[in-house]
């Protein structure tokens, strides 16, 4: 069992430097996507609203990223906290999963070769993030 608990350690420190890796090329997206030209065409008030929730999203997953490279041990120690942070971000990612299969729109990805690669790493990242935090709330759970 001591094997089993280093190797999630070790998944959850992987999680949070994806993370942020993930973070950092997350700042790539308006340039890619064109959110400048897209955003022209809006209100005001609706470009505020975009770019104030894509940096709430950005920081909560930096804040995710850095919690678990620097307290991957108190995520995992069987508390009623630690199993609703990883209870959270689990629900966080599965979610994220279940909206890129079941609610974005297809006719608006960027196409190429180089757009598909980068969109089959994010999906196999978001999968990775949703069974590693959905393990970690399975262990902490089961500490109750």
């Amino acid at each position: 069992m001591e094997a089993f608990e280093c190797n999630i350690q070790t998944l959850i420190r992987v999680a949070g430097l994806a993370q942020i890796v993930l973070v950092l090329g997350s700042l790539a997206i308006p340039r890619i996507l064109k959110w400048q030209i897209e955003l022209a065409k809006v209100q005001p008030l609706l470009k505020q609203m975009f770019w104030t929730y894509a940096a709430y999203i950005l920081v909560t997953n930096l804040c995710f990223g850095l919690v678990s490279l620097l307290a991957y041990h108190e995520l995992l120690d069987g508390s009623v906290l630690a199993t609703l942070v990883v209870g959270f971000v689990s629900v966080y990612w599965v979610s994220r999963v279940l909206l890129q299969f079941f609610y974005f729109d297809r006719n608006g990805f960027p196409t190429g070769r180089w757009h598909k690669l980068a969109e089959v790493l994010l999906i196999a990242l978001f999968i990775f993030l949703s069974a590693v935090y959905t393990l970690a709330f399975y262990l902490n759970y089961m500490q109750l």
